[in-house]
């Protein structure tokens, strides 16, 4: 190899890299300090981000649906005649509905968001308080009962029998050790009080600066698009940044039609699971429903909470119609599991449902359940990239 200039550059970069690289290893632990830090900075400003992303799927669709916002930037951009007098006047009407549209739609893109969540808290939190009290004054008379329909169950075996009857639990006695530890500990409340406190203060701060962020970011986002492709224009090549673009663009569209997706998905077992129990005249079941579509939002695995917090709501009511409650479980989350999600989630973001699983199981693995929301998108987009690159080498192998 000639030891031009240009050969010389590149080898004092690979040194120069390998050195910054052995110095990072080396010194891990300020590293990761330094890290976490700088995450703790820009903590707020991520997460307005994410705010930002999820409020502008809603946006977006009532500045297309309600204000035609891109169709009738697009008569304008094609119509290149001279206008009338009516024309104009029709024009500066349009320019007038396109200011609106922004902030009509992000008011009511918010207030969306926030209504959902209103309904969830108005019909969960008080059915769960009604549950709790339930339960609380109705388990001293359930544990005799369950013992008498297990001993009818098992009639037929004696050992199980007396396994039964010598089977004690004195509910009292476990309400009092509670109340002796919660009176014990009654003193570390008190030196717990301020740290969490604080922890609940800095909580808001930080989720108000970063709804007041992502405002800033959904006002001004095409300001904002623009410039990131003029900076990036200024560093890199027309076709790096072409990629970074195209890149970004198709990740935004799927993770835009994953959230709508799992959804939508949660919104259909959510109501599946209130008709099927409101037909065989089951307990709880717009809790149910509701708590189930909730926790459906998890990818593939989130219903099971749902189904085994049900569960244990339905048996302290009836244990045959808890035990009904958990084949019809099992019979929902297989028609959902093999006909809905793959379809409704897997359709929206282009991922065959073999991918989709992969991309659950694997993202589980290594971030928990961010990891499956987060795991199933980011997999579509690797996939879509793939095949893109494998179609442009199999159609320049054909010239």
């Amino acid at each position: 190899m000639d030891l031009n200039k240009n050969n010389v550059k590149k080898i004092l970069g690979i040194i120069a890299f390998t050195l910054i690289l052995l110095a990072l290893l080396m010194n891990m632990g300020a590293v990761k300090s330094y890290v976490m830090f700088l995450w703790g900075i820009l903590y707020p400003f991520i997460m307005g981000g994410v705010i930002a992303f999820i409020l502008n799927i809603p946006m977006t669709v009532i500045e297309n649906k309600v204000f035609h916002v891109n169709s009738e930037k697009k008569e304008d951009s094609n119509s290149g005649q001279e206008d009338t007098r009516d024309e104009k006047k029709k024009k500066r009407l349009k320019r007038i509905k396109h200011k609106m549209a922004r902030p009509v739609s992000m008011i009511l893109s918010i207030l969306f968001v926030f209504a959902i969540l209103a309904v969830v808290l108005v019909v969960v939190i008080p059915q769960l308080g009604k549950t709790a009290d339930s339960i609380s004054e109705g388990m001293t008379a359930f544990l005799p009962k369950a013992q008498a329909w297990l001993e009818e169950l098992f009639g037929d075996s004696e050992e199980m029998i007396s396994f039964i009857e010598s089977l004690e639990f004195d509910w009292k006695a476990v309400l009092n050790q509670f109340k002796d530890f919660a009176l014990s500990g009654a003193g570390n409340v008190i030196s717990y009080t301020m740290s969490a406190t604080m922890m609940v203060i800095n909580g808001v701060m930080t989720f108000f600066i970063a709804f007041i962020f992502s405002l800033y970011v959904l006002s001004q986002k095409e300001t904002l698009g623009r410039q990131c492709r003029k900076v990036m224009h200024a560093f890199f090549s027309g076709d790096a940044v072409e990629l970074v673009c195209h890149v970004c663009s198709l990740s935004h569209k799927t993770f835009s039609k994953f959230i709508t997706g799992q959804c939508l998905e949660a919104l259909i077992l959510g109501a599946m699971f209130v008709v099927a129990m409101t037909i065989f005249r089951l307990p709880y079941a717009l809790l149910v429903g509701v708590l189930i579509a909730f926790t459906a939002l998890i990818p593939m695995v989130g219903a099971f909470i749902g189904c085994v917090v049900a569960a244990f709501l339905i048996l302290m009511v009836n244990p045959m119609q808890a035990l009904f409650f958990i084949v019809l479980f099992q019979v929902l989350q297989q028609i959902e599991g093999n006909l809905i999600y793959p379809h409704v989630v897997g359709n929206s973001v282009g991922l065959p449902s073999m991918w989709v699983l992969f991309a659950v199981t694997v993202g589980g693995k290594f971030m928990g359940i961010p990891g499956m929301l987060i795991f199933i998108p980011l997999t579509s987009v690797l996939y879509t990239l793939f095949r893109e690159w494998v179609n442009k080498r199999v159609a320049e192998r054909e010239k």
